[in-house]
C-alpha cells in the first residue's frame, strides 16, 4: 500500500510538473507572438519614420536649392546691371570720339577742297 501511495504521489507530482511546464511553454508562445507583434509594430513606426525624414530632407534641400538658385540669379541681374552700364559709357564715349573726329574730318576735306 505504501508502494502505491508513493506512486500516486509521485504522479501527482510529475502531473505538476507536467502542468506547469504546459503553462509555461504556452507562456513562451504567448510572449513569442507577442514580441513577433511588437517587431512589425516597430518595423512599420520605422518605416514611417524614414519616410517622414526623407520628405523632411527633400523639402529642406528643395529650399536650400531655390535660396541658392535666387541668390545667383540676383548676383546675375547685378553683373548684367554693370555689364549694360559698362557698355553705355562705352558707347557714350565712342559716338562722341566719332562726333568729334568726324567734324574733323569734315573740317579736313573741306579745307582740302577749298585749298587750290
Amino acid at each position: 500500500m505504501k508502494e502505491a501511495a508513493q506512486t500516486a504521489v509521485a504522479d501527482s507530482k510529475v502531473s505538476k510538473i507536467i502542468k506547469s511546464l504546459s503553462e509555461l511553454e504556452n507562456s513562451i508562445d504567448s510572449l513569442n507572438e507577442k514580441v513577433a507583434d511588437i517587431k512589425k509594430i516597430l518595423a512599420s513606426k520605422t518605416e514611417t519614420e524614414l519616410e517622414s525624414l526623407k520628405s523632411q530632407v527633400t523639402q529642406m534641400a528643395i529650399k536650400e536649392a531655390e535660396s541658392l538658385i535666387l541668390e545667383t540669379k540676383a548676383k546675375a541681374e547685378q553683373q548684367a546691371k554693370k555689364i549694360a552700364a559698362d557698355g553705355e559709357a562705352k558707347l557714350a564715349s565712342l559716338k562722341s570720339t566719332v562726333e568729334s573726329k568726324s567734324n574733323e574730318a569734315v573740317d579736313s576735306v573741306v579745307s582740302m577742297i577749298l585749298k587750290p
